[in-house]
């Protein structure tokens, strides 16, 4: 066996027991000083192999809930007695974003005729595209209420959604779709709903939005406060909470 293919196979079996929450074999083949720069803070890296050790239980907890981590991808150059590796893996629920990949990159030494890992590093892509996603989400809710179509103001609504609205709570789908109905039907004539500048923050598969909405209809303006909570999907952004009010007078 080759270099390259032994650091394959210790890669293979040490993604293997990550997935299974084999903590014993996750350990092996690792540094007594490895240092980790991994998804989660200290930003300057985990160092040393019983601080490594202490990440792992709160992750296996995590993918017992239903979470992946399956490679996609490696490859591996090793020189005399120093190699590195680089791969992408899918980490995550079924549901989350079917593009995302977790980054890996993998440094080795051999000791004592052994390849040992010194360095790792996991992390995701920052991704500033939500914004412009969740700006589309409300753009579209704009263009649909000013048509009357229905069908298409439900389709980024999750089936488990819950709406605080102004008269009274909701819940799933189709409690939502019927106060669309009754608001679309309110007014002989057509309707204008608009979100200005909007704020987004997003982390993940969650993205935060607020905002004053602008809701015309029979030649009368009225505005309310807003605060909308939304989740990727595969299917693509999907509001899963929203919170309007008044102010008191």
């Amino acid at each position: 066996m080759t270099d390259e293919q032994e650091i394959r196979t210790l890669i293979q079996r040490w993604v293997e027991a990550v997935h299974t929450g084999d903590l014993d074999t996750v350990l092996a083949d690792h540094a007594l000083d490895i240092v980790m720069f991994d998804v989660p803070p200290p930003y300057d890296g985990v160092r040393g192999l019983e601080a490594y050790r202490e990440t792992w239980p709160g992750f296996f907890e995590w993918q017992k809930s239903g979470a992946s981590f399956a490679l996609e991808s490696l490859e591996v150059t090793a020189g005399a007695d120093v190699a590195f590796a680089f791969g992408l893996l899918r980490c995550g629920m079924p549901d989350d974003n079917p593009e995302l990949r977790l980054r890996l990159t993998i440094g080795l030494q051999k000791v004592s005729g052994r390849w040992t890992v010194t360095h790792e590093h996991h992390s995701f892509p920052h991704d500033d595209a939500p914004a412009s996603e969740i700006v589309a989400v409300l753009d579209r809710w704009s263009a649909d209420t000013a048509t009357g179509d229905l069908d298409a103001l439900m389709e980024p609504i999750a089936d488990d959604v819950v709406s605080y609205e102004i008269d009274g709570n909701y819940t799933g789908k189709s409690a939502v779709r019927e106060v669309c109905a009754a608001g679309l039907a309110s007014s002989p004539g057509p309707i204008t709903f608009t979100i200005p500048d909007p704020t987004i923050e997003s982390a993940g598969n969650l993205a935060v939005a607020w905002s004053v909405d602008h809701i015309t209809a029979d030649n009368t303006e009225t505005t309310s406060r807003a605060t909308r909570v939304f989740r990727r999907t595969n299917s693509g952004w999907q509001l899963i909470h929203q919170h309007l009010s008044y102010p008191a007078t």
